[in-house]
């Protein structure tokens, strides 16, 4: 029985996982988003969730304990001079996993997972959609004319004395 086994081996040894995690995560930082299987990427983000968390606090200390994790002196700089800072005001969830579909080949549950701060699409803020129009309605606004603004007098009510 497998009562309270939660962690996903991923049908590795535990070395060959700690260093595919690690590729990942490296990958994750450098590129800000990657593609990946749906349980990779689930198995990533509790592997890089905590490493983000201790990067916030910029000391000798915590470097050298995600340096330990990563072993990549340039995914550790670009951790702690551009994405703590961005990171530096929210209390979790860094990531964010989005499902594309089915790989093709064997039909593996694909998904991206990427950095939350850094999604251009999603930061965007909403801006008003230009009116389009449809072939059938091209032809029947064409054919009418504007018609002109009339204004109506508006009549004030006697004042109360």
């Amino acid at each position: 029985m497998r009562h309270n086994k939660k962690f996903n081996h991923l049908g590795r040894t535990a070395s060959h996982r700690n260093a595919m995690l690690a590729n990942m995560a490296c990958s994750l930082i450098k590129h800000k988003r990657i593609t990946t299987t749906v349980a990779k990427a689930k198995a990533l983000k509790k592997y890089v969730e905590p490493l983000l968390t201790k990067a916030k606090n910029d000391t000798t200390n915590s470097r050298r304990v995600v340096f330990s994790n990563l072993q990549d002196k340039y995914a550790v700089t670009e951790l702690f001079k551009e994405i703590s800072v961005k990171i530096a005001d929210r209390p979790g969830g860094y990531t964010r996993i989005i499902k594309t579909g089915l790989r093709k080949d064997d039909a593996a549950e694909m998904c991206f997972i990427e950095l939350v701060d850094y999604d251009e699409n999603m930061a965007k803020e909403k801006t008003a959609k230009k009116a389009t129009r449809t072939r059938r309605s091209k032809k029947n606004t064409a054919a009418e004319p504007a018609a002109p603004a009339v204004e109506t007098p508006v009549e004030e009510a006697p004042k109360a004395e």
